[in-house]
């Protein structure tokens, strides 16, 4: 289990993006899609996007990316490239996205999402 997200872990640049991107989806969830792609890093690596349009409040996408960032971090993934997406609007006026409860159910869905992945990495696309 990794315990760190260094600069080592994470994709920025806007063509590592791109190369996981090209490939299909590898799971969805209620409001994120996984996207991932072996690498020959001995660790994985995560990106997280967060649409504007899905999460207008800065404070609503700073909270996903903290949520994605602190479940991959306490994942034990193979060598993964993986892109974490946000797909369906999660900001509504009687639950917002720092609520408690959405919370829990957004760290259960991303939770889902990285275990998938733990579970049959010799599906893995590369």
């Amino acid at each position: 289990m990794s315990e760190d997200y260094s600069r080592a872990r994470r994709i920025v640049k806007t063509d590592e993006f791109s190369s996981v991107f090209r490939l299909r989806p590898a799971q969805r969830s209620a409001h994120f899609v996984l996207y991932t792609r072996s690498n020959s890093l001995s660790h994985a690596r995560l990106g997280v996007v967060v649409a504007k349009r899905f999460a207008p409040r800065a404070v609503t996408r700073n909270t996903i990316k903290r949520l994605t960032r602190e479940t991959f971090r306490l994942s034990s993934l193979p060598a993964l490239d993986c892109i974490v997406r946000l797909t369906k609007p999660v900001n509504a006026r009687r639950d917002p996205a720092t609520g408690a409860r959405l919370k829990q159910t957004l760290r259960a869905e991303l939770a889902q999402l990285l275990r998938s992945q733990v579970r049959k990495p010799e599906e893995m696309r590369g």
